[in-house]
């Protein structure tokens, strides 16, 4: 496997960008049903999961539904407020004070 120190989505195939965003607009998904949003083929799609997963924007889980498969989410970033800081107030005291 190739090193992917520093790699972000920007530096991915388009393939799994448009993986990417088929989990972003239609939510968890299997890898079949992946296929049949993107038309990709099963293999490009394998490929797109995996460079995805590898730099930490691709969750895999148990689906429940039918254990042989796995269902896929992006996985959740922190929010980033406009000035940079987490999004959240160092403490109540900060935010909320009387």
């Amino acid at each position: 496997m190739s090193e992917t120190d520093g790699e972000d989505i920007t530096d991915l195939p388009p393939s799994a960008k448009l993986v990417y965003k088929v989990l972003e607009y239609d939510g968890p998904l299997t890898q079949k049903q992946i296929v049949e949003e993107s038309m990709l083929s099963a293999r490009t799609v394998r490929y797109a999961l995996e460079r995805l997963s590898d730099i930490g924007t691709v969750d895999e889980n148990i689906y429940f539904a039918d254990a042989r498969q796995s269902l896929y989410r992006i996985t959740e970033a922190e929010p980033v407020a406009a000035d940079g800081g987490s999004g959240e107030p160092a403490s109540k005291d900060a935010c909320c004070a009387e």
